[in-house]
């Protein structure tokens, strides 16, 4: 089922799993063990949830990798079907 303009994946981050346990960016990274930078550009939308990530935060949160990826899958087929209008694209059809 499609959401109507799912937040970032990013965003889920801070506010359900971050704030709730007064997590600075540094610890988080540190904790998943990955750079501040990497762990900075997903909280502020700039990057997505890579499979590797989306492990490293199931471990680290004890949620499902497929949950983090699903949230990054419909965030991202949501801004693709914004532009559908613009694309040029040809229908096919067998013959």
């Amino acid at each position: 089922m499609k959401m109507h303009n799912p937040p970032h994946p990013g965003e889920v981050l801070r506010q359900l799993c971050l704030e709730p346990l007064n997590l600075t960016v540094t610890d988080a990274a540190r904790s998943l063990g990955v750079s501040r930078k990497a762990l900075s550009s997903i909280l502020n939308g700039r990057t997505g949830i890579s499979p590797e990530m989306a492990v490293r935060l199931s471990m680290a949160f004890n949620t499902s990798a497929e949950s983090w990826l699903n949230q990054q899958l419909q965030y991202d087929l949501w801004h693709a079907e914004k532009s559908r209008k613009s694309l040029h694209v040809a229908r096919l059809s067998a013959a």
